[in-house]
């Protein structure tokens, strides 16, 4: 018995005013050449990222003080609240530090530990996505829904970066590039909203954390796909960092079963 979701007007709306506010920023700090740090994993991060977070947590204090935010710029608070805001303030940093305009803010409000409404934010493109797990997806305004998918060999897959992969995973994950029609590397979350609209059919991706995809998923899911592991597991915060998502959920297991049948050495991409 699937349990009913809780209302969402009200945090949907309060979710695009963090966009709005984050927009605005990465807006005026595209104008410059962002002050760049390496953080412990290697990954880009910019005094952008920290200043939009930490505005964005300043709001959600304010409006909601007994929700938890977990993000990828400071501690987490509150994570076994009921409510938890889930933010990546610029996702495709290294895109935003080259003036590549494929970044984008993520927000999602977490339910019980699983993505329940999020926001997909593309400023220099004023592209915005948004939607409610299992309830309704749209992109500036306009519903939308992923597509069915004939065969997984006429499959348009997307993948933000390999170099993420394990050799395991990126075995794994050739094994699945052998059947597709088409693999589109790079486009960050952007590519998660072209496959709410449709436009792709599955996006397979490693290394991710919470704040890489729960927006994402909340927004597929609510345009009809689907959002799990590789292994088919529910999203939660202690993934394990693999995500597949199916514009079709009735290919899902296909994928998961050839992700499963990698070959013994890692091929050369």
């Amino acid at each position: 018995m699937t349990t009913a979701l809780p209302s969402h007007a009200e945090f949907l709306l309060f979710a695009e005013k963090l966009a709005d506010t984050s927009r605005a920023m990465l807006l005026t700090a595209s104008r410059t050449v962002p002050e760049v740090t390496i953080k412990v994993d290697a990954s880009y991060v910019t005094t952008t990222d920290k200043a939009v977070e930490k505005k964005l947590r300043e709001m959600i204090v304010a409006q909601y003080p007994d929700h938890g935010i977990l993000g990828e710029e400071f501690e987490n608070i509150n994570i076994n609240a009921e409510y938890v805001w889930v933010l990546d303030p610029i996702d495709g940093t290294a895109a935003f530090v080259a003036g590549i305009p494929v970044y984008g803010s993520l927000i999602a409000l977490a339910w019980k530990g699983k993505p329940f409404l999020g926001v997909i934010d593309h400023p220099i493109s004023d592209d915005r996505w948004t939607g409610v797990n299992h309830t309704c997806a749209f992109h500036n305004g306009r519903p939308v829904t992923t597509r069915s998918c004939e065969t997984l060999a006429s499959a348009y897959v997307t993948c933000s970066n390999c170099d993420f992969m394990s050799p395991s995973q990126l075995a794994q994950f050739t094994s699945v590039r052998k059947q597709v029609a088409y693999v589109q590397y790079g486009g960050s979350c952007f590519s998660y909203g072209a496959l709410a609209s449709g436009r792709s059919d599955f996006a397979i991706d490693a290394g991710l954390e919470a704040f890489d995809i729960y927006a994402c998923a909340a927004i597929i899911q609510g345009a009809g796909g689907i959002v799990t592991t590789w292994g088919g597991s529910e999203l939660s915060f202690d993934m394990d960092g693999t995500v597949l998502a199916a514009g079709d959920k009735s290919r899902l297991n296909e994928v998961i079963n050839q992700l499963k049948r990698s070959p013994q050495s890692t091929p050369v991409l």
